[in-house]
């Protein structure tokens, strides 16, 4: 038995893993390695936040040797690939060839499988939805051996349950992903300060039929909490290629968070002032704009042993202002905050994922130290001001929602998912909010 923790390093926990190297191996459940362990899990790269990548006790999949390119298909922008390479290496191979994935987040250290689990979003979502919006098809395989493929037209029923589906359908062992044209692997970006959230939501509404990406920074410490810095940007026409090379590694977890109101005072009025000065347009390699955070090694350590939760809601647009407004309130009020308040809007483009999180409206995100109690107060003052919102949580980052909030979010389509969950597939999440 293995310790393993999510990303957010809540806790550790035992399990057993079990490689899987063969995307056509339909027995290695049978295998004498696992013993008469009965639960599994498939899990990437393990950059899910909350426990939705956990399996206290039972077998974690581990997909790290499915690693492999199956096919590039540049007349019909398509690639094939097994589910345990990163969207790094994907990107990266992609780019040089003028092509890219229309959609990934905030991380490139994500597997496919974990894309496709999680369905993740990015800064596009107005134009591209998520990134299932963009899956053409996948292998699915199931604990008892069956190997489905899966796509709109095929087990369709499977495509949307597996599709932000968290891991509890089967293993994705293969993908074949839509592609989008690149001139290069730049970005034409433009940085606008913004002074208060009505500034934000105008600067939103002008901005999506120009801008492909769009996202914000949000100051939640300063007290009033409402300046920030509106990002956005399209892909430019430079047709050189540049790659990144080499990054940062904060090399230990000390036995406290170095975040506190100190050091988030001092970080938050910085980057303020530093992103200011980027008010006219630039051009930024695409790694920089969109995983800022891939460039420091294990940069969740600096939260200290007790790890930390990430709390990403989204509300209905109309509910949009007041929800955000009050969430800041009730940080500054429990004089918490975050390094990294990112605020945007979701469009109306619809995900095939039963579970995916998406809506139309807007999604905060934000990360907090493990206070233990003074936290857990905190985000029951927050989750009420979802439930009232009619909003929901992100069970990609989740790690604590009471399971009323859950069903309340997404209970209609449970009902339906609950049909295709594999019987001898759980997690900690699953356990915890949906009984299995």
């Amino acid at each position: 038995m293995t310790l393993v923790s999510s990303w957010g390093l809540l806790k550790k926990t035992e399990h057993n893993i079990y490689p899987v190297a063969d995307r056509l191996q339909r027995q290695f459940l049978q295998s004498e390695h696992l013993g008469d362990n009965r639960t599994f899990l498939p899990r990437g790269n393990g950059r899910s936040y909350g426990d939705v990548c956990i399996n206290s006790g039972g077998t974690l999949l581990w997909t790290g040797f499915l690693d492999k390119f199956v096919d590039f298909d540049p007349q019909n922008m398509t690639v094939t690939v097994e589910s345990g390479v990163l969207l790094r290496d994907l990107q990266r191979f992609l780019v040089v060839k003028g092509f890219m994935l229309p959609v990934t987040p905030g991380t490139q250290e994500v597997s496919v499988g974990g894309a496709i689990a999680c369905d993740v979003h990015c800064k596009n979502h107005h134009m591209y939805g998520t990134f299932g919006c963009n899956v053409k098809s996948f292998k699915l395989l199931r604990t008892d051996g069956e190997l489905l493929t899966c796509s709109s037209s095929e087990n369709a029923g499977f495509f949307k349950a597996t599709i932000g589906g968290l891991g509890l359908t089967g293993l994705v062992v293969e993908a074949t992903l839509l592609l989008k044209k690149v001139a290069g692997s730049w970005i034409n970006a433009e940085n606008i300060p913004f002074a208060n959230l009505n500034e934000f939501f105008d600067l939103s509404k002008a901005s999506e039929n120009k801008y492909e990406h769009t996202v914000s920074w949000i100051d939640c410490i300063t007290g009033d909490g409402e300046r920030g810095i509106f990002m956005r940007g399209n892909n430019s026409e430079r047709r050189d290629c540049e790659l990144l090379k080499g990054s940062i590694n904060f090399p230990f977890t000390p036995p406290f968070s170095l975040v506190n109101s100190l050091s988030l005072r001092l970080f938050n009025t910085f980057y303020y002032y530093a992103q200011s000065l980027k008010s006219r347009p630039f051009w930024v390699q695409y790694e920089k704009f969109f995983y800022p955070l891939d460039h420091v090694g294990n940069w969740n350590r600096i939260y200290g042993k007790k790890g930390f939760y990430q709390y990403q809601c989204v509300v209905p647009m109309s509910a949009g202002y007041d929800a955000v407004s009050e969430i800041q309130q009730q940080i500054a009020k429990a004089n918490e905050g975050s390094f990294l308040g990112v605020l945007k809007t979701f469009g109306r483009k619809k995900s095939p994922g039963l579970l995916s999180f998406p809506v139309h409206g807007v999604t905060y995100a934000l990360d907090f130290p493990n206070r233990g109690d003074k936290t857990e107060k905190l985000f029951r003052n927050l989750d009420s001001i979802v439930r009232e919102s009619g909003g929901r949580l992100y069970l990609a980052k989740d790690a604590r929602q009471p399971k009323e909030l859950f069903e309340l979010g997404y209970g209609d389509a449970m009902n339906e998912f609950i049909k295709y969950a594999d019987p001898r597939i759980s997690s900690d999440l699953s356990r915890r909010l949906m009984g299995f």
